[in-house]
Protein backbone atom coordinates (compact mmCIF):
# COMPACT_ATOMS: atom_id res chain seq x y z
CA UNK A 1 0.00 0.00 0.00
CA UNK A 2 1.71 3.53 -0.67
CA UNK A 3 1.26 6.15 1.11
CA UNK A 4 -1.91 7.77 -0.91
CA UNK A 5 -3.44 4.92 -0.02
CA UNK A 6 -2.86 4.69 3.87
CA UNK A 7 -3.39 8.34 4.17
CA UNK A 8 -7.01 7.99 2.65
CA UNK A 9 -7.57 4.69 4.33
CA UNK A 10 -6.19 6.73 7.75
CA UNK A 11 -8.86 9.60 6.89
CA UNK A 12 -11.80 6.99 6.72
CA UNK A 13 -14.52 7.69 9.87
CA UNK A 14 -13.09 5.82 13.12
CA UNK A 15 -16.76 3.90 13.27
CA UNK A 16 -15.85 2.51 9.57
CA UNK A 17 -12.46 1.50 10.33
CA UNK A 18 -13.41 -0.26 13.55
CA UNK A 19 -16.03 -2.45 11.99
CA UNK A 20 -15.35 -6.33 12.52
CA UNK A 21 -16.60 -7.56 8.72
CA UNK A 22 -19.65 -10.22 8.74
CA UNK A 23 -17.87 -13.72 7.88
CA UNK A 24 -20.09 -15.86 5.97
CA UNK A 25 -20.02 -19.86 6.24
CA UNK A 26 -17.10 -20.95 4.41
CA UNK A 27 -17.96 -22.03 0.74
CA UNK A 28 -17.57 -25.47 0.10
CA UNK A 29 -15.02 -24.37 -3.04
CA UNK A 30 -12.68 -22.51 -0.39
CA UNK A 31 -12.30 -25.97 1.97
CA UNK A 32 -11.63 -27.88 -1.05
CA UNK A 33 -8.95 -25.20 -2.23
CA UNK A 34 -7.35 -25.56 1.25
CA UNK A 35 -7.20 -29.22 2.28
CA UNK A 36 -6.93 -30.37 -1.09
CA UNK A 37 -10.42 -32.33 -0.81
CA UNK A 38 -13.13 -33.24 -3.49
CA UNK A 39 -16.18 -31.06 -3.45
CA UNK A 40 -18.50 -33.43 -3.89
CA UNK A 41 -16.83 -35.26 -0.85
CA UNK A 42 -18.01 -31.78 1.28
CA UNK A 43 -21.16 -31.34 2.99
CA UNK A 44 -21.74 -27.62 4.09
CA UNK A 45 -24.37 -27.35 7.37
CA UNK A 46 -22.91 -23.82 7.98
CA UNK A 47 -25.56 -20.95 6.42
CA UNK A 48 -29.02 -22.33 7.40
CA UNK A 49 -29.34 -22.88 3.65
CA UNK A 50 -32.67 -25.21 2.54
CA UNK A 51 -30.78 -28.25 1.64
CA UNK A 52 -33.96 -28.82 -1.32
CA UNK A 53 -32.35 -26.09 -3.13
CA UNK A 54 -34.68 -23.56 -5.23
CA UNK A 55 -38.41 -24.72 -5.74
CA UNK A 56 -38.92 -25.95 -9.08
CA UNK A 57 -41.58 -23.57 -10.22
CA UNK A 58 -38.81 -20.86 -8.97
CA UNK A 59 -36.01 -21.94 -10.62
CA UNK A 60 -37.81 -22.42 -13.79
CA UNK A 61 -38.88 -18.54 -13.56
CA UNK A 62 -35.25 -17.51 -12.87
CA UNK A 63 -34.13 -19.14 -16.14
CA UNK A 64 -37.34 -17.80 -18.01
CA UNK A 65 -35.92 -14.21 -16.86
CA UNK A 66 -32.32 -14.76 -17.60
CA UNK A 67 -33.58 -14.19 -21.46
CA UNK A 68 -34.01 -10.61 -20.89
CA UNK A 69 -30.89 -9.49 -18.73
CA UNK A 70 -29.50 -7.04 -21.08
CA UNK A 71 -32.31 -5.21 -19.41
CA UNK A 72 -32.64 -3.43 -16.24
CA UNK A 73 -35.12 -5.00 -13.37
CA UNK A 74 -37.98 -3.62 -12.40
CA UNK A 75 -36.77 -0.68 -10.04
CA UNK A 76 -40.07 -0.80 -8.25
CA UNK A 77 -40.72 -5.15 -7.99
CA UNK A 78 -44.59 -3.97 -9.23
CA UNK A 79 -45.09 -7.54 -9.72
CA UNK A 80 -43.45 -9.28 -6.80
CA UNK A 81 -45.09 -6.36 -4.87
CA UNK A 82 -48.11 -7.15 -6.10
CA UNK A 83 -48.00 -10.75 -4.49
CA UNK A 84 -47.12 -10.21 -1.74
CA UNK A 85 -49.25 -7.70 -0.76
CA UNK A 86 -52.64 -9.82 -1.95
CA UNK A 87 -50.52 -12.26 0.06
CA UNK A 88 -50.10 -10.16 3.39
CA UNK A 89 -52.98 -8.11 3.45
CA UNK A 90 -51.21 -4.82 3.20
CA UNK A 91 -50.78 -1.74 0.63
CA UNK A 92 -48.15 -2.90 -2.03
CA UNK A 93 -46.67 0.83 -0.67
CA UNK A 94 -46.04 -0.63 2.75
CA UNK A 95 -43.29 -3.15 1.39
CA UNK A 96 -40.00 -2.65 0.28
CA UNK A 97 -37.81 -4.84 -1.81
CA UNK A 98 -34.28 -5.99 -0.44
CA UNK A 99 -31.11 -7.59 -2.19
CA UNK A 100 -31.40 -10.06 0.83
CA UNK A 101 -33.44 -9.39 4.49
CA UNK A 102 -29.79 -7.95 5.04
CA UNK A 103 -30.17 -5.14 2.79
CA UNK A 104 -33.67 -4.03 4.35
CA UNK A 105 -32.02 -4.08 7.58
CA UNK A 106 -29.57 -2.12 6.33
CA UNK A 107 -31.63 0.44 4.73
CA UNK A 108 -32.98 0.92 8.55
CA UNK A 109 -30.49 1.64 9.71
CA UNK A 110 -28.90 4.20 7.21
CA UNK A 111 -32.66 5.96 7.43
CA UNK A 112 -33.19 5.96 10.77
CA UNK A 113 -29.54 5.93 12.80
CA UNK A 114 -26.90 8.49 12.36
CA UNK A 115 -23.81 9.97 15.16
CA UNK A 116 -25.53 10.87 18.31
CA UNK A 117 -28.38 8.18 18.14
CA UNK A 118 -28.44 4.96 19.67
CA UNK A 119 -29.73 1.31 18.77
CA UNK A 120 -30.53 -1.73 20.57
CA UNK A 121 -30.23 -5.08 20.25
CA UNK A 122 -29.89 -8.83 22.24
CA UNK A 123 -26.48 -10.57 23.27
CA UNK A 124 -25.68 -13.27 20.72
CA UNK A 125 -28.11 -11.47 18.08
CA UNK A 126 -27.24 -11.68 14.84
CA UNK A 127 -23.75 -10.05 13.51
CA UNK A 128 -25.58 -7.32 11.13
CA UNK A 129 -27.14 -5.79 13.75
CA UNK A 130 -24.34 -4.15 15.57
CA UNK A 131 -22.89 -3.92 11.80
CA UNK A 132 -25.40 -1.72 10.78
CA UNK A 133 -25.47 -0.01 13.28
CA UNK A 134 -21.83 1.06 13.48
CA UNK A 135 -22.06 2.14 9.13
CA UNK A 136 -24.07 4.59 10.32
CA UNK A 137 -22.40 6.03 12.92
CA UNK A 138 -24.85 5.35 15.92
CA UNK A 139 -23.90 3.60 19.49
CA UNK A 140 -24.75 -0.10 19.50
CA UNK A 141 -26.40 -1.71 22.74
CA UNK A 142 -25.83 -5.07 23.74
CA UNK A 143 -28.46 -6.55 26.32
CA UNK A 144 -27.53 -9.19 28.32
CA UNK A 145 -28.86 -12.54 26.75
CA UNK A 146 -32.05 -13.99 28.74
CA UNK A 147 -31.38 -18.03 28.37
CA UNK A 148 -29.07 -17.60 24.88
CA UNK A 149 -32.46 -15.54 23.95
CA UNK A 150 -34.23 -11.95 24.27
CA UNK A 151 -35.00 -10.46 27.52
CA UNK A 152 -37.29 -7.75 26.75
CA UNK A 153 -37.74 -6.31 30.08
CA UNK A 154 -33.80 -5.30 29.89
CA UNK A 155 -34.26 -3.92 26.48
CA UNK A 156 -37.03 -1.88 27.00
CA UNK A 157 -35.22 -0.41 30.29
CA UNK A 158 -32.20 -0.08 28.00
CA UNK A 159 -34.13 2.49 25.55
CA UNK A 160 -32.62 5.97 25.63
CA UNK A 161 -33.99 9.18 24.79
CA UNK A 162 -30.96 9.16 21.89
CA UNK A 163 -32.30 5.61 20.52
CA UNK A 164 -33.79 5.16 17.83
CA UNK A 165 -33.77 1.38 16.17
CA UNK A 166 -34.59 -1.69 18.45
CA UNK A 167 -34.02 -4.82 16.94
CA UNK A 168 -35.57 -8.19 17.65
CA UNK A 169 -34.96 -11.38 15.86
CA UNK A 170 -37.49 -14.17 16.65
CA UNK A 171 -36.58 -17.24 16.44
CA UNK A 172 -33.39 -15.78 17.09
CA UNK A 173 -30.01 -16.41 14.40
CA UNK A 174 -27.63 -18.23 15.88
CA UNK A 175 -29.24 -19.06 18.99
CA UNK A 176 -33.02 -20.31 17.59
CA UNK A 177 -34.40 -19.33 21.16
CA UNK A 178 -38.34 -18.37 20.20
CA UNK A 179 -40.41 -15.66 22.23
CA UNK A 180 -44.13 -15.98 22.34
CA UNK A 181 -45.53 -13.39 19.58
CA UNK A 182 -47.70 -11.86 22.65
CA UNK A 183 -44.48 -10.96 24.54
CA UNK A 184 -43.42 -9.14 21.66
CA UNK A 185 -47.07 -7.97 21.27
CA UNK A 186 -47.04 -6.32 24.72
CA UNK A 187 -43.87 -5.11 24.12
CA UNK A 188 -44.46 -2.74 21.31
CA UNK A 189 -47.11 -1.50 23.30
CA UNK A 190 -44.48 -0.20 25.42
CA UNK A 191 -41.61 1.12 23.13
CA UNK A 192 -41.62 4.46 23.00
CA UNK A 193 -43.34 5.51 19.12
CA UNK A 194 -39.99 7.26 18.33
CA UNK A 195 -37.93 4.09 18.22
CA UNK A 196 -38.40 2.10 15.22
CA UNK A 197 -38.46 -1.87 16.03
CA UNK A 198 -37.01 -3.99 13.53
CA UNK A 199 -38.71 -7.78 13.44
CA UNK A 200 -36.68 -9.94 11.82
CA UNK A 201 -38.82 -13.04 10.93
CA UNK A 202 -36.29 -14.67 8.56
CA UNK A 203 -37.03 -18.14 9.70
CA UNK A 204 -40.57 -17.75 10.16
CA UNK A 205 -41.53 -20.58 7.87
CA UNK A 206 -40.02 -22.70 10.23
CA UNK A 207 -42.12 -22.42 13.04
CA UNK A 208 -44.86 -25.22 13.70
CA UNK A 209 -48.37 -23.73 12.05
CA UNK A 210 -50.05 -23.08 15.76
CA UNK A 211 -47.19 -20.61 16.51
CA UNK A 212 -47.05 -18.76 13.94
CA UNK A 213 -48.11 -15.01 13.78
CA UNK A 214 -49.67 -12.62 11.03
CA UNK A 215 -47.97 -9.81 12.50
CA UNK A 216 -48.52 -7.56 9.61
CA UNK A 217 -51.40 -7.12 10.84
CA UNK A 218 -50.25 -5.43 14.00
CA UNK A 219 -48.86 -2.54 11.51
CA UNK A 220 -52.41 -0.27 12.15
CA UNK A 221 -51.47 -0.23 15.49
CA UNK A 222 -48.02 -0.08 16.01
CA UNK A 223 -46.62 2.67 13.30
CA UNK A 224 -43.19 2.24 13.94
CA UNK A 225 -42.42 -1.55 13.68
CA UNK A 226 -40.95 -2.90 10.51
CA UNK A 227 -41.20 -6.35 9.88
CA UNK A 228 -38.46 -8.05 7.80
CA UNK A 229 -38.67 -11.36 5.88
CA UNK A 230 -36.60 -13.41 3.31
CA UNK A 231 -36.37 -16.06 0.64
CA UNK A 232 -32.82 -17.30 1.32
CA UNK A 233 -34.07 -19.88 3.83
CA UNK A 234 -37.32 -22.03 3.26
CA UNK A 235 -37.74 -20.43 0.12
CA UNK A 236 -34.12 -21.71 -1.23
CA UNK A 237 -33.18 -18.50 -3.23
CA UNK A 238 -30.34 -17.68 -0.78
CA UNK A 239 -28.27 -17.18 -4.12
CA UNK A 240 -30.73 -14.50 -5.84
CA UNK A 241 -30.70 -12.48 -2.49
CA UNK A 242 -34.02 -11.51 -2.22
CA UNK A 243 -35.95 -9.93 0.81
CA UNK A 244 -38.48 -7.71 1.83
CA UNK A 245 -39.95 -5.32 4.46
CA UNK A 246 -42.98 -4.60 5.56
CA UNK A 247 -44.19 -1.30 7.55
CA UNK A 248 -46.11 1.99 7.37
CA UNK A 249 -46.40 3.88 4.60
CA UNK A 250 -44.10 6.58 6.04
CA UNK A 251 -41.46 4.07 7.25
CA UNK A 252 -41.36 2.26 3.93
CA UNK A 253 -41.32 5.57 2.19
CA UNK A 254 -38.07 6.42 4.12
CA UNK A 255 -36.44 3.29 3.73
CA UNK A 256 -37.00 3.57 -0.43
CA UNK A 257 -35.20 6.85 0.16
CA UNK A 258 -31.93 5.25 0.75
CA UNK A 259 -32.41 2.16 -1.29
CA UNK A 260 -29.97 1.90 -4.59
CA UNK A 261 -31.39 1.48 -7.50
CA UNK A 262 -32.26 -2.04 -9.15
CA UNK A 263 -31.27 -3.59 -5.68
CA UNK A 264 -33.30 -7.04 -6.84
CA UNK A 265 -32.39 -8.43 -9.87
CA UNK A 266 -34.57 -9.54 -12.46
CA UNK A 267 -34.15 -13.46 -12.22
CA UNK A 268 -34.57 -12.96 -8.36
CA UNK A 269 -37.76 -10.55 -8.67
CA UNK A 270 -39.12 -13.06 -10.88
CA UNK A 271 -38.33 -16.68 -8.79
CA UNK A 272 -39.53 -15.11 -5.84
CA UNK A 273 -42.90 -14.24 -7.50
CA UNK A 274 -43.08 -17.75 -8.29
CA UNK A 275 -41.52 -19.62 -4.83
CA UNK A 276 -44.64 -17.62 -3.60
CA UNK A 277 -47.15 -19.73 -5.74
CA UNK A 278 -45.35 -23.50 -4.79
CA UNK A 279 -46.84 -24.25 -1.43
CA UNK A 280 -46.39 -27.95 -1.77
CA UNK A 281 -42.73 -26.89 -2.22
CA UNK A 282 -42.81 -24.58 1.23
CA UNK A 283 -44.61 -27.59 2.92
CA UNK A 284 -41.98 -29.68 1.97
CA UNK A 285 -39.20 -27.49 3.26
CA UNK A 286 -41.23 -27.28 6.96
CA UNK A 287 -41.80 -31.26 7.11
CA UNK A 288 -37.92 -32.21 6.10
CA UNK A 289 -36.95 -29.56 8.44
CA UNK A 290 -38.73 -30.71 11.59
CA UNK A 291 -37.37 -34.43 10.68
CA UNK A 292 -33.84 -33.48 10.48
CA UNK A 293 -34.14 -31.15 13.48
CA UNK A 294 -35.50 -34.44 15.78
CA UNK A 295 -32.72 -36.29 13.99
CA UNK A 296 -29.58 -34.26 15.11
CA UNK A 297 -30.94 -33.57 18.10
CA UNK A 298 -31.52 -37.33 19.00
CA UNK A 299 -28.48 -38.00 17.93
CA UNK A 300 -26.41 -35.34 20.10
CA UNK A 301 -27.86 -36.35 22.83
CA UNK A 302 -26.73 -39.71 22.09
CA UNK A 303 -23.23 -38.32 22.63
CA UNK A 304 -23.70 -36.16 25.38
CA UNK A 305 -24.01 -32.71 23.54
CA UNK A 306 -26.05 -30.67 25.06
CA UNK A 307 -28.14 -28.24 22.56
CA UNK A 308 -30.05 -25.13 22.86
CA UNK A 309 -33.74 -25.93 21.84
CA UNK A 310 -33.95 -24.48 18.10
CA UNK A 311 -37.36 -23.03 16.35
CA UNK A 312 -35.30 -22.47 13.07
CA UNK A 313 -33.33 -24.73 10.38
CA UNK A 314 -30.27 -24.58 12.36
CA UNK A 315 -28.84 -25.70 15.77
CA UNK A 316 -26.64 -24.57 18.67
CA UNK A 317 -24.49 -27.66 19.98
CA UNK A 318 -22.33 -27.31 23.24
CA UNK A 319 -19.33 -28.84 22.44
CA UNK A 320 -16.49 -27.62 24.40
CA UNK A 321 -13.25 -26.87 22.69
CA UNK A 322 -15.37 -25.69 19.55
CA UNK A 323 -12.40 -24.10 17.44
CA UNK A 324 -10.28 -27.44 17.42
CA UNK A 325 -13.70 -29.60 17.32
CA UNK A 326 -14.56 -27.11 13.93
CA UNK A 327 -11.12 -27.82 12.52
CA UNK A 328 -11.47 -31.56 13.21
CA UNK A 329 -14.65 -31.48 11.13
CA UNK A 330 -13.61 -29.48 7.88
CA UNK A 331 -10.72 -32.13 7.85
CA UNK A 332 -13.61 -34.77 7.37
CA UNK A 333 -15.30 -32.96 5.01
CA UNK A 334 -17.90 -30.90 7.27
CA UNK A 335 -18.57 -27.26 7.48
CA UNK A 336 -20.76 -26.34 10.18
CA UNK A 337 -20.74 -22.55 11.43
CA UNK A 338 -18.17 -21.29 15.28
CA UNK A 339 -19.99 -19.07 16.68
CA UNK A 340 -17.19 -17.70 19.00
CA UNK A 341 -17.67 -14.17 17.17
CA UNK A 342 -21.64 -14.00 18.83
CA UNK A 343 -19.81 -14.53 22.66
CA UNK A 344 -20.42 -18.26 22.28
CA UNK A 345 -17.26 -20.05 22.06
CA UNK A 346 -18.00 -23.40 23.40
CA UNK A 347 -20.74 -24.12 20.46
CA UNK A 348 -21.26 -24.80 16.96
CA UNK A 349 -24.37 -24.11 15.00
CA UNK A 350 -25.03 -26.87 12.93
CA UNK A 351 -27.88 -25.96 9.58
CA UNK A 352 -30.60 -29.01 9.16
CA UNK A 353 -29.97 -30.61 6.36
CA UNK A 354 -30.64 -34.20 4.40
CA UNK A 355 -30.96 -36.89 6.17
CA UNK A 356 -27.58 -38.33 4.80
CA UNK A 357 -25.84 -35.00 5.94
CA UNK A 358 -27.08 -34.98 8.98
CA UNK A 359 -26.02 -38.29 9.74
CA UNK A 360 -22.16 -37.59 7.82
CA UNK A 361 -21.95 -34.78 10.20
CA UNK A 362 -22.97 -36.71 13.52
CA UNK A 363 -20.57 -39.23 12.49
CA UNK A 364 -17.81 -37.26 12.02
CA UNK A 365 -18.34 -35.44 15.27
CA UNK A 366 -18.16 -38.79 16.87
CA UNK A 367 -14.82 -39.38 15.64
CA UNK A 368 -13.80 -36.50 16.70
CA UNK A 369 -14.69 -36.74 19.80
Amino acid sequence: MNGCDLTCVGLAPANVRAIAPYQPGKPISELARELGLNEADIIKLASNENPLGPSPMALAAAQEALHDVALYPDGAGFALKTRLSGKLGVAANQIVLGNGSNDVLDMAARAFLTAGTSSIYAQHAFAVYPIATQTAGALGIAVAAKDYGHDLAAMRAAIREDTRVLWIANPNNPTGTFLPWAEIEAFLETVPPQVLVVLDEAYGEYLPPAERCDTAAWLGRFPNLLISRTFSKAYGLAGLRVGYGIGSVNVIDLLNRVRHPFNVNAPALAAAEAALNDVEFLERSYALNTAGMAQLVAGLNEVGIETVPSKGNFLLAKVGDAARMNTELLKRGVIVRPVANYGLPEFLRVSVGLAGQNIRFLEALKACL
